[in-house]
């Protein structure tokens, strides 16, 4: 790649934020050099890149950063215009949707699941509870959605299929985790159907984390979680 259009990512490999903007680049075929952090150990230019949240991902284009998934999508398909499939719809409704939508995946839905996943009990009842009201006004909001079930281009993914993806493309991962099903097909029959839509896609295949060693992680996150909550 040539050094004046040099393009690395800092992140972690079972973050969904950092999923989000890699599944972008492979999408818009942009090269890019992967740099893994420690968030336990933070390295000193993930800390220079993002001072104000010390998280990943960090997308650093010509030694500029940018912080923050969602930010970092609407930056990728602004800046390389020529490349790839456009990720967000030309018209300033549709564009305005899938920022809310995706705004309400990353800001509501996963926050409640990981809710679900790091309680028991009475807790983890209330959590279920709030999660399947929000895929319920999910799965309302589908069927209004501007065109039709979702903004996927025969094999190119917009950016609402991205951001969806990496929040619930490892949904089964989390019910095995939690012992029961997070998306009901008979409850939420276009999400899922959405989902297996784009799960055959190569480039999605190619790009969810391997299951097992997500499975590991997600089962110490909610036993280190249980172990943490007051008696």
């Amino acid at each position: 790649m040539e050094e004046q259009n040099k393009v690395m990512l800092h992140g972690t490999w079972f973050s969904p934020f950092v999923k989000t903007v890699e599944l972008a680049l492979k999408v818009k075929g942009i090269p890019y050099e992967y740099v893994e952090e420690d968030l336990k150990n933070k390295s000193p230019l993930l800390l220079k890149y993002n001072p104000v949240h010390k998280k990943v991902p960090v997308l650093v284009h010509n030694g500029t950063p940018i912080c923050e998934s969602l930010v970092i999508l609407e930056y990728i398909d602004e800046t390389w215009t020529n490349i790839g499939p456009r990720l967000l719809p030309q018209d300033p409704y549709k564009r305005a949707q899938v920022r809310f939508w995706s705004s309400f995946l990353q800001q509501q839905l996963l926050q409640t699941l990981f809710a679900v996943i790091k309680s028991d009990g009475e807790a983890q009842e209330n959590a279920v509870k709030e999660l399947l009201e929000k895929l319920k006004v999910l799965e309302e909001g589908i069927k209004n959605f501007p065109d039709g079930i979702s903004f996927i281009d025969h094999e190119n993914l917009g950016f609402l299929d991205i951001v969806l993806l990496t929040m619930f493309g490892t949904y089964k991962v989390q019910e095995q985790v939690i012992g029961f099903k997070v998306i009901d097909p008979e409850k939420s029959p276009l999400l899922v159907s959405w989902l297996s839509a784009l799960f055959e896609l190569p480039v999605v295949k190619e790009g969810l984390p391997p299951h097992e060693k997500l499975v590991g992680l997600l089962q110490y996150i909610r036993q280190n979680a249980l172990n943490s909550a007051p008696v």
